[in-house]
């Protein structure tokens, strides 16, 4: 048995390296060996300030004053935020925090409480 990693496009099995290349001869689709060890590693982790893995539905706590663009509010360091959920942009978390409502904030900003 093989233990080349099936083809990405087709998922034929009888895929073959050619130099640096992995190669699928039923499709023609040629892929590269990184390509395929970053498509196994497909979930991002997201971790707060401390290193902490961090959840959708933790409660974060903001680690230093947040200027607020447009309107002029800060967030304070020691907030609590509830119920975080992760997404994939340049702030990782959405979330709502109390008196100023939804927002997204940076996971460097945060630490799980």
């Amino acid at each position: 048995m093989s233990a080349l990693p099936a083809c990405p496009k087709c998922q034929s099995e009888y895929t073959y390296e050619d130099g640096a290349l992995y190669v699928c001869p039923e499709c023609a689709h040629e892929w590269s060996p990184q390509a395929a060890a970053s498509s196994d590693e497909a979930a991002k982790v997201y971790r707060d300030s401390a290193g902490n893995v961090l959840q959708d539905g933790d409660t974060v706590t903001v680690i230093k004053d947040l200027k607020l663009k447009g309107s002029g509010g800060v967030i304070k360091m020691g907030t609590k935020v509830k119920g975080i959920r992760l997404v994939d942009s340049d702030h990782d978390i959405d979330c709502k925090i109390d008196g100023f409502g939804p927002m997204s904030l940076k996971s460097e900003f945060v630490k799980k409480v």
